[in-house]
């Protein structure tokens, strides 16, 4: 019996496409195994993505070699806590469009179950290392996200707000009421030096917790950024540009919202679990509004639209509760005039303001306009040490009677009760204030320019 053998024209290559270069044919049906001859082309590695992930772990790093106190090294690890707090809200927030006043409740909750584990472990009940002990915060943020979540992600915007603010409230008025868990006012304490040293160690000294801190903060950034990558975070970004779209094609935005809400509970969590190995007590304070305002106002500072502006947000708010805080009791003042003048003219945060510069520097317009950065920082510290020196001297009236009139600020001797203190402050503040505005009407025309010039060449690129 003779084999019936297929003919030529059944056993041709397939057709190569127009213009397709020897070695770039894609047969339909081809086998997975390469071809004699056939050549790939691999995506090539973003250089510049593993420049900037490499400089953050570096600076996560040597952060401690070079700031080697003890303040700067609490400093430090409260400055990676609150990285993974402001990113875990800023998913809601930046990614979500959802404002929620209450997301103190997951970090602290979290924070509690974790120091209630730690004293477990200490007493010997449960074999968990302590470098273990922040997901168990993150677990029970997690836990409390999908319990509250469910109903809260029922709703958006406005409703959906006013929903947290409300949880909020209640979780933390239960906090003064069950002391069996939330150990009252005086909180609930712990030791986190429990077990046996693995190669050394203990989480006794403070270097040693910070860089677990730092593991952490590094490990939860990258597991955030990435899930802006896949099809949730997109999807989730969709949601909040347009809902009823998404809904039109067939997705539950509800579903989508919710998800999101448990991711971030989880990593609150995770940083609440840290706080609590950090500071070794955990009180009612961890789960009140002040705290769900800090997360929302330091992100919102540091740029909620870009995914870098919560960690500039992170250290702003670090340094304000820390440093600022001591350095004048007005700290709050302050803050709130910064957000103003952040709302009104920069409401894209501290990130926004980078990402404009560095757009000019692309295209080597930022070198002119750094006279006119340099007239406006100096118009602004001379309106600003008048301003806040009438500030310093209503606060020492208010606060400070008892010690007298007279006061030292910036090194200064200056007297609260005399006209002379207060007419040299304010004509500071004025001559300052007027500097500012005629160095900003000249900096906006060089600004307006540069834009211009900008746009021109872009459209001369695309048409080349």
């Amino acid at each position: 019996m003779s084999a019936v053998m297929p003919s030529s024209s059944s056993s041709a290559s397939p057709a190569v496409p127009s213009g397709a270069a020897p070695g770039e044919v894609r047969a339909q049906g081809r086998p997975p195994r390469a071809r004699r001859g056939e050549t790939y082309h691999f995506k090539p590695h973003n250089v510049g993505r593993w420049l900037i992930w490499g400089a953050y772990a570096l600076a996560l790093l040597v952060a401690p070699l070079l700031w080697t106190s003890s303040l700067a090294q609490t400093m430090l690890s409260q400055m990676g806590i609150a990285i993974i707090a402001c990113l875990s809200y800023n998913l809601l927030l930046g990614q979500g469009g959802m404002l929620s006043f209450g997301h103190a409740v997951y970090s602290g909750l979290g924070a509690y179950l974790a120091i209630h584990t730690l004293n477990v472990v200490g007493a010997g009940q449960l074999a968990l290392p302590v470098s273990l002990v922040p997901l168990v915060g993150g677990l029970a943020g997690l836990f409390f996200a999908a319990l509250f979540g469910y109903v809260s992600t029922k709703k958006s915007g406005t409703p959906f707000a006013m929903i947290t603010l409300g949880l909020g409230e209640l979780i933390w008025s239960m906090s003064l009421m069950l002391p069996e868990f939330f150990g009252g006012e005086g909180g609930v304490s712990s030791n986190r030096v429990v077990g046996k040293a693995v190669w050394g160690i203990s989480f006794g000294p403070q270097i040693q917790v910070y860089y677990l801190i730092a593991v952490y903060a590094f490990v939860c950034t990258a597991l955030l950024y990435a899930l802006t990558r896949t099809p949730l975070g997109r999807m989730l970004n969709a949601v909040r540009d347009n809902p009823e779209r998404v809904e039109f094609i067939g997705y539950d935005t509800q579903w989508v919202r919710f998800l999101a809400f448990l991711i971030a509970g989880f990593f609150a969590g995770v940083s609440g679990g840290l706080s609590a190995l950090n500071f070794e007590i955990v009180t009612a304070e961890v789960v009140g509004a002040a705290r769900s305002g800090a997360y929302l106002l330091f992100t919102f500072l540091g740029g909620a639209t870009f995914f870098f502006g919560p960690i500039i947000g992170a250290v702003l708010m670090v340094v304000a509760l820390v440093l600022l805080s001591e350095l004048t009791k007005a700290w709050l003042l302050y803050l709130g005039l910064v957000f103003l003048f952040m709302v009104m003219y920069a409401p894209g945060g501290i990130a926004s303001l980078i990402m404009m510069n560095l757009r000019l520097a692309a295209f080597g317009k930022l070198r002119a306009l750094w006279p006119s950065y340099l007239g406006l920082a100096g118009a602004a510290a001379t309106m600003l040490l008048g301003g806040s020196a009438m500030v310093e001297m209503l606060y020492h009236l208010q606060l400070n009677e008892a010690l007298g009139p007279q006061m030292k600020y910036l090194g200064l001797a200056l007297d609260a009760k005399s006209v002379e203190s207060w007419f040299g402050a304010g004509f500071v503040l004025l001559t300052g204030l007027g500097l500012f505005e005629l160095l900003r009407r000249q900096f906006r025309a060089e600004w307006d320019r540069a834009q211009e010039e900008i746009e021109k060449e872009i459209k001369r690129r695309e048409s080349l």
